[in-house]
């Protein structure tokens, strides 16, 4: 895939000055999608030109979404950037590591998401990402500004996909790269809406309480990510659910009603 076809999606930045900014460093490496979700500034005004330079086409061309589940439309990979540690089995990669996965299926659309300056992305909205980054940075001081994290992300998609020098890395994109349709994946939105089928199911079901679905339905996304669900195989996980609420409506259907009693 190429480094233009990978979606930057910032979730309600603040910062004219950091859109501008990242609007540039998109450009310095040949990046050209940003989607911004419910943005707290003016994302094409004085200060957020002024820092875009000669990458006003950028700002133009900017996206407005109203959530991430929205601004995720029709991609297959997610990565999350966070810098913040969660009790999860998903482990916290480093760029260099994950982003050859986000670059390695052709036709298949990918998102890079950052979260907002001050506190970055809520869990629920990392339940989107199947995997997640965080930037090596000093301990001394680990908070990384929005447009110097998306530089630096920018710089590392720029050079994974680089095949020359990702084979001096030793990363093969060649020998990970399957495109088939056997293999392909689902988009973001088909598998949101899976998990919410399956979570109506749960709750019908008994094995879901409503105070705790949330935690729950947070295992149950991390597990899906770390397998990485080809279409074929959720379309096999859809029919079931199908099936077995089919099943429930039908036992209720012809259950025999009691019989009242005679006066």
């Amino acid at each position: 895939m190429a480094v233009s076809e990978v979606k930057i999606i910032l979730v309600e930045p603040a910062g004219a000055l950091n859109v501008g900014s990242v609007a540039r460093v998109m450009k310095n490496f040949g990046q050209h999608q940003l989607i911004l979700v419910n943005p707290r500034c003016d994302y094409f005004g004085e200060q957020a030109n002024l820092m875009a330079v000669h990458a006003k086409d950028v700002l133009e061309s900017t996206v407005v979404v109203s959530s991430l589940q929205e601004a995720l439309q029709g991609c297959k990979r997610a990565i999350a950037t966070t810098g913040v540690d969660h009790d999860w089995n998903a482990p916290l990669e480093s760029p260099r590591a994950a982003f050859p996965w986000l670059l390695e299926a052709e036709g298949q659309p990918s998102a890079l998401i950052f979260g907002r300056e001050d506190r970055g992305l809520s869990n629920q909205e990392l339940n989107y990402a199947q995997r997640f980054v965080r930037i090596p940075s000093s301990d001394e001081y680990p908070s990384l500004n929005l447009a110097a994290a998306v530089g630096i992300c920018c710089y590392e998609l720029s050079q994974i996909a680089d095949l020359s020098f990702s084979s001096d890395l030793g990363i093969s994109l060649a020998a990970t790269k399957d495109s088939s349709p056997k293999s392909e994946l689902p988009s973001l939105d088909v598998v949101e809406s899976y998990y919410q089928q399956l979570e109506l199911l749960l709750l019908r079901v008994g094995y879901l309480y409503p105070h705790t679905a949330t935690s729950r339905m947070e295992k149950l996304r991390q597990l899906y990510s770390r397998a990485q669900l080809r279409t074929k195989e959720l379309s096999m996980l859809r029919g079931m659910l199908r099936q077995i609420e089919w099943a429930m409506g039908k036992k209720n259907h012809t259950r025999t009603p009691k019989n009242s009693l005679s006066s």
